[in-house]
């Protein structure tokens, strides 16, 4: 009997254009967990490329690695960097109107 192999999925292979990125980071960003959210923005990097969003972010590329690792606690500041480095803005709804 042969064994089957198979590849971790990889997210950053599919966040191809704008549109995907923008919808990707919403679906992280409604289940409302701060390490989902840096996971996602991680995967974005990985697609984009780390060391043009590092430099971007003003940051260095082991900086950027250590910001996006599970657990930290980036401030938000960084985030904030981050999110423009990786061509977004986060826009806040209302509850009433993002549950509908």
């Amino acid at each position: 009997m042969s064994k089957i192999k198979t590849a971790r999925f990889d997210a950053s292979k599919y966040l191809d254009n704008d549109e995907m990125v923008a919808a990707y980071l919403n679906a992280a960003l409604d289940q409302g967990d701060s390490d989902l959210l840096l996971a996602a923005i991680a995967d974005i990097a990985k697609a984009r490329g780390i060391t043009k969003i590092a430099a971007a972010a003003g940051l260095g590329r082991e900086s950027l690695y250590k910001t996006l690792a599970p657990g930290s606690k980036p401030r938000m500041d960084t985030v904030l960097k981050l999110a423009s480095a990786i061509g977004v803005k986060f826009t806040a709804v209302p509850l009433r109107l993002a549950a509908a």
